[in-house]
């Protein structure tokens, strides 16, 4: 006995040393598949017309816009933006504690991404499609940065945004930090009450997509800057999105008749669209490993065939990448570097491949299905099965 409480203290003691090894070591993304360097921007829009229902104590729509898109090659000899500015993540580290701050997370500032700052837009194409991607839940957007730049390399113009109260934390401009409200955490429910709440955070960020592709035709129209002044192609526009984020990409196709393909990642559909669906080209990408219950599984597998057997049949796509899990769709997996936390978490049956592998087959997922119904011209049907990547199947 005595024995085997010193092999589970000393197994303890070993798991928390490379967890903090990870927490200060270096990393950099993985590098963009594509031939485009990638630049990066932010801008904070505010919507004076309508109000933020999910604001505790009212005040307008207001959301901070993250843009990757084609930079110029020139930009590659320039140093690379931070992972998040220094703000966000001193608002982070201040939310999450000492303890998870520094144990079970990355020190934000020796992440290293590909994107260079404000870098001038690439010259190759006078206007390039625009993809909105949408994080999980309260998750940031740049959580999924190297989704982003890989699309952004492929020469998307790929558009994110946070939003006070329901983003898990928010830095404006002057440096006010506004963590997600208490009254939008999801993670707290269950059942009925859940679902509820989920669905109104899908419905409000469903129109913040609204509201910002209204404000990109603005940008398109007269960019103060001129970096985007006639530079986004507004009659081709994607969405997709992780988890919540892939509902609303679900939904945002629903109701904006702009949007022309979009995908769902591993997001459990919700509100009008399960019983209306879709028209334009869709796919659902999904994780092999099941992180719900029978009844939950069985309902949202029903609640995909139904929008699916309802899509154009040259435009459906339902695949399941193997060995993926739910969770590692962002960053996450990149930075999970650890041949200590690999081995226990592939032990314990969380990660069935690794993780910059499944990121590196959604990557391709993602920007093969875009080249297709976003910049394709025509000729025959996608086939999204490659030899390079087995890890795909394709859910008849």
């Amino acid at each position: 006995m005595l024995g085997l409480a010193l092999f589970f203290v000393v197994g303890i003691a070993l798991l928390i040393g490379a967890m903090l090894l990870d927490h200060n070591r270096a990393t950099i993304l993985p590098a963009p598949t594509g031939a485009f360097a990638v630049g990066r921007t932010m801008y904070v829009w505010a919507d004076d017309a309508h109000r933020d229902p999910m604001a505790p104590n009212g005040g307008n729509r207001k959301i901070l816009t993250w843009i990757w898109y084609p930079a110029t090659p020139e930009s590659r000899s320039a140093k690379p933006d931070e992972y998040l500015p220094a703000a966000w993540r001193t608002a982070l580290e201040s939310r999450r504690g000492p303890v998870l701050s520094h144990l079970f997370t990355r020190d934000l500032s020796r992440v290293h991404t590909h994107s260079i700052e404000d870098a001038p837009i690439a010259s190759q194409q006078r206007t390039y499609p625009v993809v909105f991607i949408r994080a999980g839940l309260a998750a940031l957007t740049t959580d999924y940065t190297s989704l982003a730049e890989d699309l952004a390399s492929h020469g998307y113009i790929v558009v994110g945004f946070d939003a006070p109260y329901r983003t898990w934390t928010v830095v404006l401009p002057d440096g006010k930090m506004i963590p997600r409200a208490p009254q939008n955490d999801a993670d707290v429910l269950a059942g009925v009450q859940q679902e509820q709440l989920a669905i109104r955070l899908m419905q409000t960020w469903t129109a913040d997509t609204r509201f910002a592709l209204d404000q990109l035709a603005h940008l398109n129209a007269s960019d103060p800057s001129g970096k985007f002044l006639g530079r986004l192609d507004l009659q081709q526009v994607g969405a997709f999105g992780h988890s919540l984020g892939g509902a609303t990409s679900l939904q945002f196709c629903h109701d904006d008749s702009r949007c022309k393909a979009g995908i769902d990642i591993d997001g459990a559909p919700l509100g009008g669209v399960v019983a209306e669906g879709v028209t334009q080209p869709f796919m659902f990408i999904v994780s092999a490993q099941i992180e719900l219950s029978d009844v939950e599984s069985r309902k949202v597998k029903a609640d995909i065939k139904s929008i699916y057997d309802r899509l154009p049949s040259d435009g459906r796509f339902e695949i399941e990448i193997r060995g993926a899990n739910h969770f590692l769709f962002s960053d996450d997996s990149a930075l999970l570097k650890s041949h200590v936390i690999m081995g226990a978490l592939r032990t314990l049956g969380i990660l069935g491949i690794d993780g910059r592998r499944q990121l590196a087959v959604t990557s391709y997922c993602v920007h093969a299905f875009f080249d297709r119904y976003l910049k394709g011209t025509g000729g025959p049907p996608l086939k999204i099965t490659s030899p390079a990547y087995p890890e795909i199947r394709v859910v008849e």
